[in-house]
């Protein structure tokens, strides 16, 4: 079983290269920043899928519908409603200025340190989630393989990051919008096939397990009580900044959609994306209650993260477990090469502002480009080995509450610039983007005890608020 996971992974890695290697050829610094603008908007709408998901939807989602049943649809239901706005007020922004990065706006609306400090904090964020993305996918294909070949977790991590580092170093984006569309094929199968397999593991029809399904406990949406961190409103409320920040606000996902030819395209790409996104959510809900269904029929001591991968490997068919590694693999290739493209392009843009070096050959623009490129890898490396020795049964609990903590500061200062004509001082601003995360997070630790009131994903907007409140405070009507 072990080899033939392995040849899996093996041909699935060499597709992935041959795809690099068509579309990296004659690859330019425009053509990594930006895919030279030529990207077919229905291509990066279908790779965008795999993206969002990655590792953590692919194990964590399933594995939450024991503590939050089908209640996550409603944060869901919020992600379509943020995509609407990134599609209708940011994207518009972010042609008409004709962006590289996203961040640079801020240097246009308000000045160097704001440009300097979203991009920080999209450094910040961005290293923190990709590389949680990326941990859970190794932590179990080392678990359930690679251990069992005497590795030790260190050198899985590294393997890894080598092949990601390896067919991302020198297309960027021309080649992740392509290589995106097939991890997302591969995911998408292997959810389906698992969903197949465990209905006839129970022996039943699809149609049978999703009755099962829809008539057991978990089918239920609606949580009312205020003080718990489940209430709907809260929900609804946090997915919709979630997806305004994690994906409006985010260089690796903005960066695909700028790839378009034009914002038409570029919307059409967003809308297309979330309603798609909805509907391959309700299906990891439905197939963790299958989950749960059937480890309660055969009494596997499996939850949380590691349920899905437990049944898959150990108590059904072969052929399962293969499934199931492509699809994890599938999942964790898209968190990992946009993470390391976009952020080579917040500091080669935000920081060094590379593309205007006049004095810089392109050369030598291309060594300094692969110097931050292979930094990050190495960075994503000690990250990971750091998440491993201090693990958590819900890792997609985790994700969203760091991008409460650092998301929200990107929250406040975009929409103080969209919506208010003030001019702030420049220079305090990173006081106030410190201040803001910072009061949140104590909140989140105490206000059980002192308000009892449990944050949930809205705490991301109270930060976003905190930090335009601060931006108020430090700004004056413009001349």
């Amino acid at each position: 079983m072990d080899k033939i996971i392995f040849i899996a992974f093996v041909a699935y890695t060499i597709l992935l290269f041959v795809i690099t290697w068509i579309t990296s050829r004659k690859a330019d610094s425009k053509a990594f920043f930006s895919g030279s603008r030529k990207s077919p908007w229905f291509v990066v709408a279908y790779g965008m899928i795999g993206a969002s998901l990655s590792g953590v939807t692919f194990m964590s989602v399933p594995g939450w519908v024991e503590e939050r049943h089908f209640s996550y649809m409603l944060t869901v239901f919020g992600f379509f409603l943020g995509y609407l706005v990134i599609a209708l007020v940011l994207m518009p922004t972010y042609y008409k200025h004709n962006l590289i990065s996203i961040y640079q706006y801020l240097d246009t609306r308000f000045g160097k340190f704001s440009h300097k400090t979203g991009s920080f904090y999209f450094l910040l964020s961005r290293t923190l989630g990709a590389s949680l993305r990326m941990f859970i996918v190794i932590f179990f294909l080392h678990q359930f393989v690679f251990q069992r070949w005497g590795m030790s977790f260190e050198l899985s991590v590294s393997v890894f990051l080598l092949l990601i580092l390896l067919f991302t170093i020198r297309g960027g984006v021309k080649t992740i919008v392509w290589t995106d569309t097939l991890q997302t094929t591969f995911m998408l199968t292997a959810l389906i096939m698992c969903f197949i397999m465990v209905a006839n593991a129970m022996g039943l029809s699809f149609g049978g397990l999703l009755t099962t399904v829809w008539h057991s406990e978990y089918n239920t949406y609606i949580v009312t009580d205020t003080a718990s961190r489940l209430c709907w409103w809260k929900q609804i409320l946090g997915g919709m900044f979630i997806a305004i920040s994690m994906t409006g606000l985010d260089q690796e996902m903005m960066q695909k959609n700028l790839s378009c030819k034009n914002l038409r395209s570029a919307q059409k790409n967003m809308i297309t994306f979330s309603l798609t996104l909805f509907v391959v959510n309700f299906l990891f809900l439905f197939l963790g209650a299958a989950l749960y269904i059937y480890s309660a029929q055969n009494g596997i001591p499996a939850s949380g993260d590691s349920l899905f991968a437990t049944i898959a490997i150990d108590y059904l068919s072969p052929l399962a477990g293969i499934v199931f590694v492509i699809g994890l693999i599938s999942a964790l290739y898209p968190s990992a090469d946009g993470a390391l493209t976009s952020l080579t392009t917040a500091v080669s843009i935000d920081f060094l502002d590379i593309e205007n070096r006049k004095d810089w050959s392109n050369k030598r623009k291309t060594h300094i480009r692969h110097i931050i490129h292979l930094s990050f890898a190495v960075l994503f490396v000690a990250v990971i080995i750091f998440y491993f020795h201090h693990q958590n049964k819900h890792l997609i609990d985790i994700l969203y509450q760091v991008a409460s903590i650092t998301y929200g500061p990107l929250l406040g200062l975009f929409a103080f610039g969209l919506v208010s004509k003030r001019k702030v001082k420049d220079k305090f601003v990173p006081c106030v983007c410190l201040l803001s995360p910072l009061i949140c997070f104590i909140l989140s630790q105490n206000s059980l005890q002192w308000f009892n009131y449990s944050f949930d994903f809205e705490l991301l907007l109270l930060n976003g608020l905190l930090t335009y409140g601060g931006l108020l405070l430090i700004s004056h009507k413009q001349q």
